[in-house]
């Protein structure tokens, strides 16, 4: 009897753990050998697939050796941000398929691929997963959600940012950035790391203009989801089994967890102050960012209102994508002009000549052709977001190509941005005047040649608030300082989410 008890017992946990045995090989081996087999008759190859890790123990080495070494002073900086991408196109093609563990992620560079997937109106492409990190840092905010939500959290969005919220935003961007400069007084004719100035300069613009009177709070809110972006980043190329992660954290998984409780106890608490000031039912919290998303999920009209964790989602969202496209744009912007001192004096000409010592105008912003054009090509060459990624549904095509579904398609941003096919032999060169006609005729009437805030119905809808960011903070810096680069800087741009410069910007200030 004692011995049928223990047949029964384990006949079960035998069954269950056979077929969790079959469902792991079917996934790390079977699969990913289909895919391949798919994609090959369809002329796609790539590196080969190595059991259970992929190639994601090669990108981490890969990654690891050009991230523990500087480069020379060149704007050539796929080999140096993207090796493995670097290396494989020029094995592979264009086109090539490589793994991230057992999911294949096909990279596409052909800007014509890139459009039709970037503009898929038949929804074959979604966003892809993200790993549990950024999902911590984003949420199911605008960046990640899809369907009615998506469509909802959108109108929300383009309210956020139309032309007349953004010019309720200038008074608080010009006032951080007198504070700013306020502080440079301290480092005139000394040398200042530059990428730090603009971090701190950006958390406290999108501080005050997602939160008001409450952005002091919102700067530690900041802090928090930079910590988790730096968590996200550490463990990019981790492949763990599926069981273990499901059912152990480690130490990092404990941190995130209780930093992103922190972050959502701040943000809850300043909506509870927010919603005091309210004086009476009915009446508006405010036209900021928080306040308009709080109008929203008071709304009486169900189809526009959106819940607390919507809120707290849309706050993460646009601290982090807000912060990483705008302090990483002023920072090589500032660096590529303080080593092109022609362009440098051609931007402050053209400040002076708008502006003299007044602060900008809204109107005068949208006449900044030349910095329009460096801006531009700082873009190109150091593009924010590395890379924009779908996810690919059954159905999918691109070109002449039929994908598998639920594989990962990959665009390179950096790499698209430096092809010479694309952009001509000087395409490692700053060229502000290719910029000149504006983009379409420096992409030759092609728009997914040029991706720093992607295509699309999903692009990126802080756009003109990142750029009206960018050009403020640089028409008064130039108004007051003229800056070289230090001799102690060091070349080392690297991705961390964002493309960063890994040990900072320094430049020497000149005051005028």
């Amino acid at each position: 009897m004692e011995k049928l008890g223990i047949i029964h017992f384990l006949s079960p946990l035998l069954i269950y753990t056979f077929l969790v045995l079959i469902n792991f090989l079917l996934k790390v081996w079977w699969k990913p050998r289909w895919i391949k087999s798919a994609l090959e008759s369809e002329g796609i190859k790539g590196p080969p697939y190595k059991f259970f890790h992929g190639n994601s123990k090669e990108i981490s080495q890969l990654m690891e050796k050009a991230t523990s070494r500087s480069m020379e002073l060149s704007h050539d900086i796929l080999p140096k941000v993207l090796p493995h991408i670097h290396l494989w196109t020029n094995l592979y093609g264009k086109n090539f398929v490589n793994w991230q563990g057992s999911k294949a992620e096909l990279v596409i560079t052909e800007p014509e691929l890139i459009r039709q997937m970037l503009n898929d109106k038949e929804q074959f492409f979604c966003k892809s997963d993200i790993d549990k990190y950024m999902k911590k840092v984003l949420g199911n905010g605008l960046l990640e959600s899809e369907g009615e939500k998506w469509t909802k959290l959108r109108k929300l969005a383009n309210k956020s940012f139309h032309a007349e919220s953004l010019r309720n935003m200038f008074p608080s961007m010009i006032e951080s950035v007198e504070t700013m400069l306020e502080r440079w007084r301290d480092f005139e004719g000394k040398e200042m790391d530059a990428h730090e100035e603009f971090r701190a300069l950006m958390a406290e613009i999108i501080s005050r203009t997602a939160f008001g009177s409450s952005y002091l709070e919102g700067q530690e809110i900041f802090k928090m989801l930079r910590e988790l972006v730096m968590l996200s980043s550490k463990n990019a190329y981790k492949i763990r089994l599926p069981l273990i992660s499901k059912f152990s954290k480690n130490s990092d998984d404990i941190e995130c967890e209780r930093i992103e409780k922190r972050i959502r106890e701040s943000i809850i608490g300043i909506m509870k102050k927010r919603e005091k000031l309210r004086r009476g039912e009915g009446e508006s919290f405010g036209d900021d960012f928080l306040g308009l998303h709080l109008n929203a999920h008071y709304d009486s009209n169900e189809n526009d209102k959106i819940s607390i964790d919507d809120i707290i989602d849309e706050c993460k969202t646009f601290y982090s994508a807000g912060h990483g496209t705008t302090s990483i744009l002023l920072s090589w912007t500032i660096f590529l002009l303080a080593i092109h001192k022609d362009w440098q004096e051609k931007a402050r000409e053209e400040v002076q000549r708008l502006f003299g010592q007044n602060v900008p105008t809204s109107e005068g912003i949208s006449r900044l052709k030349t910095m329009s054009m460096i801006i531009n090509e700082s873009l190109r060459l150091y593009p924010p977001a590395v890379y924009t990624e779908r996810k690919t549904k059954k159905g999918a095509k691109l070109g002449n190509i039929k994908l598998p579904a639920n594989i990962n398609v990959q665009v390179p941003i950096v790499a698209v941005h430096h092809d010479p096919t694309i952009w001509g032999e000087d395409a490692n060169l700053f060229n502000p005047e290719r910029f000149s006609e504006g983009v379409a005729a420096a992409t030759k009437n092609n728009p997914a040649a040029f991706l720093p805030f992607s295509l699309g119905p999903r692009t990126c809808v802080g756009l003109n608030f990142a750029i009206n960011e960018a050009k403020i903070t640089l028409s008064m810096v130039l108004q007051r300082y003229a800056f070289t680069l230090s001799p102690v800087y060091i070349h080392s741009p690297i991705q961390i989410v964002t493309l960063r410069p890994q040990h900072g910007i320094q430049v020497v200030l000149h005051s005028l």
